[in-house]
This record gives C-alpha cells, structure tokens and sequence, in this order.
C-alpha cells in the first residue's frame, strides 16, 4: 500500500510540474520582449524537465529547486498590475462612465464611430442621456469569427424613446499591440467596456469586419432590463475607477456579464446554472433557450436561421439612421 501511495504521489507531483512549466513557460514568452521571452521559456522548461525527472529518480533537490523558481515567476506575475495609461487604439482610447440622476442615465464618453472600414472611419465621443422608465427590454449579439465555438458577446437595451444603447466588453489594446487568446491568459490585456450605439459597435463587426453576426431577443421584462443595465453601470464605474486585467476564461466578454447578470437574476423569470456553453460561447443560443431566456415555442435551428443580421446590416449605410429597426426585421422577440 505504501509502495502505491508513493508511486500515486510521483504521478500527482509531476502532473504539477509539468503543469507549472506549460503555464510558465507561456507567461515567459508572452510577458517579455521576443527573443529574451523564448530563451527565458526554453530554460524554464528544462527547470521543469530537470524536477521531473528529480521526482522519479529520487533527486529531491532538483524539484525543490523548480518549486522555488516557480515561487519566483508567481510573485512575479502577482506584481504585474493593470493600468489605465497607455498608448491604447483610438477606438478604446476613453472608458465610458455612467450616472444616475432623476430616473434618467447618462454615459459620458459613450462611442458614437462611423466605421467604413477597419482602419477608416470617423471618430466621435458623446454624452447620452437614457429615460430609465422608457427602457422597453434587451436584446444579446453574438458576432462569429472563426468557426462555431467562439463568439463575441454584447448586450444591447432598447428604449421607446431612444436608439439602442449596446454594451461591450473588450480587451484594451495598446497601439501595435495584436490580440491572441493565448496571451489573454498571462495578464497581457486590461479589459475595456466600450459603450455605443448598434451603428458604431453591430456596424463595426457587420459591415467593416464581415463578421457573422446574429441578435437574439431576450426574454426580459422592463424592470429586468433596468436591472441589468444598473448592474452594468455599477461595474462600468468600478472600472474607470481601478483598472482589470482581461482573462480569456475568466474575465471575458461572456463570463462578466454572466456574473453582471447572476446579480439580478434571483427575481427573473429563469435561473443561470454553471454550463460549459458560458465558456464556449458560440453556443450559448442553446443555452438561453434551454433556461428560457430567448424563445422556447420554436425549434432552435430556425431560431437560430432568423438571428442572422449581417445581410441586412450590409446593405445599409455605415450612418443610417434606420440601423436598429432593420437588423431586427424578421428576428423573433422575446417571449414576453
């Protein structure tokens, strides 16, 4: 029995380590500059290799001396602190921020772009002010761009009396800085919300990127929409106040509003367990249905054909004023 728990112990002590050097190795190259960062995880990968082998060869000084530079890269990742000062990309150069006053909202720094193309369009910055008691409901974007999996998530609230104000959650991005999902996960991004109207933010990945776009109505009543829009304004706040680093699993564009929506989920009409769908998010339209937050009286493939917008966001202009009714032309609402 002994011999087995020792030999269970070695299993469970090398699975650390080498999980410790994956993630090591990964935060070396995407932390430090080019060349030095693959050196760096190249010789931390053979540290790692050399308290392996200590492990089964009965070395105890080789993988305590791994454990103890590990020690060292963990402290000094916990050291790494995000910042809102930075040479970011016009698009996310301000954060929004929003108060509430009287009933009604209003977002200063709220995006207003006309994108024509990625790298060409007109930039506005805008105060808006929102009638809280004309809020009508919400409605959820999911733009692909490679493959079903993965999908960008955001948030748009309707009113009877005003344009839709849509809600993003998006890594920051520094002037000549790429996105990789990979680097997301080593504190490489702070996070941005971006706030804006559907031409500026639906626009842009329909029109000026080409991406899939789809728009599903959510099953919200008024009061719940407010809700949610509160607790976004909430942590819209807190963010222009202390900057956050952006995760790609666990401080992403789906896992926020997930928890933003857990917060006011006790008095909705459905419930928001724990799903890997939260975390793959191109197939969270089976989600929402199957929790009743979109519409449960259709099957959900055609659900799914109606959501498609992109078409109809292409054949408009990047300005029309007529942006929002159409792309929900033929989409179902809610079930409310």
């Amino acid at each position: 029995m002994s011999r087995l728990f020792f030999v269970l112990l070695q299993l469970l002590l090398t699975l650390a380590a080498l999980g410790a050097t994956a993630w090591g190795a990964g935060l070396l190259i995407f932390r430090l500059p080019g060349a030095i960062g693959i050196v760096g995880a190249i010789g931390f990968g053979l540290a790692g290799l050399a308290g392996t082998i200590g492990i089964w060869s009965g070395a105890p000084r080789l993988p305590l001396a791994f454990a103890v530079l590990f020690i060292g890269l963990l402290g000094w990742w916990a050291g790494l602190k995000p910042s809102h000062e930075r040479n970011w990309i016009p698009e996310l150069a301000h954060l929004p921020q929003m108060s509430v006053a009287e009933n009604r909202l209003t977002v200063t720094n709220l995006r207003h772009f006309t994108w024509r193309t990625e790298s060409d369009y007109d930039q506005r910055w805008e105060t808006r002010s929102y009638d809280l008691s004309r809020i009508q409901g919400a409605d959820l974007f999911l733009s692909y761009w490679s493959g079903e999996a993965i999908a960008h998530l955001l948030i748009s609230f309707t009113f009877a009396d005003n344009e839709p104000l849509t809600i993003s959650i998006e890594i920051r991005r520094e002037e000549g800085e790429e996105w990789s999902a990979l680097a997301g996960f080593f504190r490489n991004y702070e996070m941005a919300y971006v706030a804006a109207d559907e031409r500026d933010l639906i626009g842009l990945r329909t029109q000026a990127r080409g991406e899939d776009t789809r728009l599903f109505r959510l099953s919200a009543k008024p009061q719940q929409a407010r809700d949610l829009l509160l607790a976004y304004a909430a942590d819209v706040n807190r963010l222009a106040q202390e900057p956050r680093w952006y995760n790609t699993l666990t401080t992403n564009c789906t896992t926020v509003v997930y928890h933003l929506v857990g917060q006011v989920a006790p008095g909705w009409r459905f419930s928001l367990p724990l799903d890997p769908r939260v975390l793959l998010s191109g197939y969270l339209p089976g989600y929402l249905r199957d929790i009743g937050a979109v519409r449960q009286d259709m099957p959900l493939d055609e659900l799914v054909k109606l959501s498609h917008i992109g078409e109809k966001a292409r054949s408009l202009k990047p300005d029309s004023p007529e942006f929002s009714r159409v792309i929900r032309e033929g989409v179902p609402t809610g079930n409310f």
